[in-house]
C-alpha cells in the first residue's frame, strides 16, 4: 500500500525551555495510563543527547507539538551536551521508574543507552530507536529490542553532500573533512557516503573529529587550513561544525574560495547559506522525526503494528531554495511519505 503523502506549511518556533519539557494532553488520563473512557492512551518519554544543539531542540519541538495536537502526554529530556552519555543515561533511568508506556531514545553512541533501557524492556514497554542506530547485537544480548527505528538515511545524506560538493568545486580539488564524535555511527555513515561518490575525484587531505561542536570545528578548521592551504572544499558532518568551518574560512580571508557543505538544516545554517558564507546543507528534518516518534508511540500503545524502519526526509538546501526552507522552518517545505499519515500538528 502506498503511504500517505504529507505536505507541510510554514510555522514559527515557540519559546520552549531548554530543560526537560512536557506536553499535557487534552481530556487527561489517570496514573494507569487510561483515559476517562477506559481506553489505553500513550504516555510518551523521549530522551535525546542535549538541547544546546538546535538539531535536537527541533526534534524535541516536533514531538511536543505533535503530543499537544494529539492530546497525549509527551515528556522530553536530554543530557547536557552531545557527548554526555552519563547524563543521558541518568535521564532514562529516572524516567524508567515512572508511568510511561512508550519510550523514544537518541543514543550518544551505539551502546550507551542499552543498560538503562533493560528495565524498560523487561516491562514489555515499546522502545523507539531514534535518529542514531543502537547496536543490534549488544541490544539483543541485553534483552533489549526496538519497536522501530525512525531516522534519516545518513549514507544517502553523505552521498548527496559529496555530489553537491563535487558540483560546487567543479569536480576536483582538495577537501577537508570535519567528522563528528569518534565512533558515532551517524558521522561514520555520512563520511562513508561522502567518500563513495567523491573517490578518485576529490582528494581528502585532512579528516578530523570536531565533536559536532562549533567552537571545536573553528579550531580544527583553522589548523587544517594552515596545514593545507590548497583546500577548496570542506565537508562537515553536521551544521554546527559547518558554521565553525565558515568562521575559520572567513578568518583566513578565503570567503568565496572554499565551498562548505554540511548536514542537518538548522536555522542558523539556513541564514548562513542565504548570506553566502556556507554553500549548502543536507537537511534531515528532526522536527519531522519528533512528530513521527509520537505518531509511532500512539499507534504502538493502541496495539497497531508499525514499520520496523521509518526513513525521515532529507533535502539539499542551497541559495536556490533557502528562502522556502526559512519560510517553512522547522517543518519540511516539501512533500514526503509519512507511514502514519499527516501529523496532527501539521494540519
Amino acid at each position: 500500500m502506498k503511504t500517505p503523502r504529507t505536505t507541510v506549511a510554514a510555522v514559527a518556533l515557540v519559546g520552549l525551555s531548554l530543560a526537560g519539557l512536557t506536553a499535557c494532553g487534552r481530556g487527561g488520563s489517570d496514573a494507569s495510563g487510561k483515559s476517562s473512557n477506559g481506553a489505553k492512551t500513550a504516555n510518551i518519554a523521549i530522551v535525546t543527547r542535549d538541547f544546546s544543539n538546535p538539531y535536537w531542540a527541533a526534534l524535541r519541538d516536533g514531538a511536543i507539538a505533535e503530543g499537544k495536537a494529539q492530546g497525549v502526554n509527551v515528556t522530553v529530556k536530554a543530557g547536557s551536551s552531545e557527548t554526555d552519555s552519563q547524563g543521558e543515561n541518568a535521564q532514562i533511568q529516572a524516567l524508567a521508574g515512572q508511568n510511561f508506556n512508550c519510550f523514544g531514545v537518541v543514543p550518544v553512541n551505539a551502546t550507551n543507552v542499552i543498560t538503562p533501557l533493560v528495565p524498560i524492556a523487561r516491562k514489555g514497554i515499546p522502545i523507539l530507536d531514534l535518529d542514531t542506530q543502537i547496536d543490534p547485537a549488544a541490544s539483543k544480548a541485553a534483552g533489549v529490542s526496538y519497536a522501530s527505528f525512525i531516522g534519516s538515511d545518513n549514507i544517502s545524506a553523505g552521498e548527496q553532500a559529496g555530489q553537491q560538493l563535487l558540483t560546487a568545486m567543479g569536480g576536483k580539488g582538495d577537501v577537508g573533512v570535519l567528522e563528528g564524535i569518534a565512533g558515532e555511527q551517524n558521522g561514520i555513515n555520512r563520511l562513508n557516503g561522502f567518500k563513495k561518490v567523491t573517490a578518485g575525484k576529490l582528494t581528502i587531505v585532512s579528516a578530523q573529529p570536531a565533536n559536532y561542536d562549533q567552537n571545536t570545528a573553528l579550531t580544527v578548521t583553522t589548523a587544517m587550513l594552515q596545514a593545507n592551504p590548497n583546500i577548496t572544499g570542506i565537508f562537515a558532518a553536521n551544521d554546527t561544525m559547518g558554521l565553525g568551518a565558515a568562521q575559520a574560512v572567513k578568518n583566513a580571508g578565503k570567503e568565496g574560495k572554499i565551498k562548505i557543505i554540511s548536514v542537518d538544516g538548522i536555522q542558523a545554517m539556513l541564514t548562513s547559506i542565504k548570506s553566502g558564507a556556507n554553500t549548502g546543507t543536507i537537511t534531515q528534518y528532526p522536527y519531522a522525526e519528533g512528530q513521527m516518534a509520537v505518531q509511532a508511540c500512539i499507534a504502538k500503545v493502541a496495539g497497531k503494528s508499525i514499520p520496523a524502519r521509518v526513513v525521515s526526509p532529507i533535502v539539499f538546501i542551497n541559495s536556490a531554495n533557502v528562502d522556502k526552507a526559512i519560510a517553512s522552518f522547522p517543518k519540511p517545505f516539501g512533500v514526503f511519505d509519512d507511514p502514519f499519515g499527516t501529523p496532527a500538528s501539521s494540519k
